[in-house]
């Protein structure tokens, strides 16, 4: 058995049933995704950290729920992040926070393996990855009222009109993460698509569950924990503006 088919073993059953097909993959039985899978090979290491590094820092998810009490060993704050690339700015958070649980999402597993040696280099013991369609796995596994904040830096836009409806954050998609999330729990989100950040912020002061803490319902300033990705500083060069919205969950 080759390292490839090693690391093949060792995948959550949705990562592996994923890579059957992995370019312009859209499983139209299973609704519209908010991804397409254009992924580079793994490099030698990435796929030697899926081997050797998941049983510690993966979360092979089943069909219960989590119980994130029981998968960090205490009780602690949950934060969530969705869609975190190359896990670079999710580790840095995480090695500067210990006392909370991080738990991220991502579909691409380059990122994956890179997020991987990143927490075994820092011992990060409050990290865990999912390798899983947020928009399938977060109904499924966590649990209600489980999250203390949720972060989604710099999803994938699809500027192209004929694929807004394939954009992560849409109305049903905000009111459930206001169920996942805590009273008073929050939403960090950033955006360098001008079009997309005025979508998301209308769709998100126009939901019920939650509060726009910025000024005139704005757009709010970066927080300082969140460290500028290697994604965001390519469009920064680029001329983009990076937009960003904090919300919290209203208490009923």
């Amino acid at each position: 058995m080759g390292l490839a088919d090693s690391v093949r073993e060792r995948l959550p059953i949705e990562a592996v049933s994923a890579d059957l097909n992995v370019k312009d993959r859209v499983d139209v039985a299973q609704g519209i995704r908010s991804f397409v899978r254009r992924e580079s090979r793994m490099t030698h290491g990435q796929q030697r950290a899926f081997a050797e590094l998941w049983s510690q820092f993966g979360i092979d998810a089943g069909a219960a729920p989590l119980d994130p009490e029981q998968i960090f060993g205490r009780r602690q704050s949950l934060v969530l992040e969705i869609g975190f690339g190359d896990g670079e700015s999710l580790a840095a958070m995480a090695a500067a926070d210990p006392e909370t649980a991080y738990l991220g999402i991502e579909i691409h597993r380059p990122g994956i393996g890179h997020l991987l040696l990143q927490a075994a280099q820092l011992e990060l013991g409050n990290l865990r990855i999912l390798c899983a369609d947020a928009m399938e796995s977060v109904p499924r596994l966590l649990p209600d009222e489980c999250l203390d904040r949720i972060q989604i830096f710099f999803p994938d836009p699809w500027p192209k009109l004929r694929h807004h409806k394939r954009r992560l954050i849409q109305p049903p998609f905000i009111a459930l993460l206001a169920r996942k999330t805590k009273p008073d729990g929050q939403l960090l989100i950033a955006t360098d698509c001008e079009d997309y950040a005025h979508s998301i912020l209308g769709s998100l002061n126009a939901a019920p569950e939650w509060l726009n803490t910025a000024a005139g319902n704005g757009f709010a300033l970066r927080p300082s924990r969140r460290l500028p990705t290697k994604f965001e500083q390519r469009g920064q060069r680029l001329g983009h503006v990076v937009r960003e919205m904090a919300f919290v969950r209203r208490v009923a």
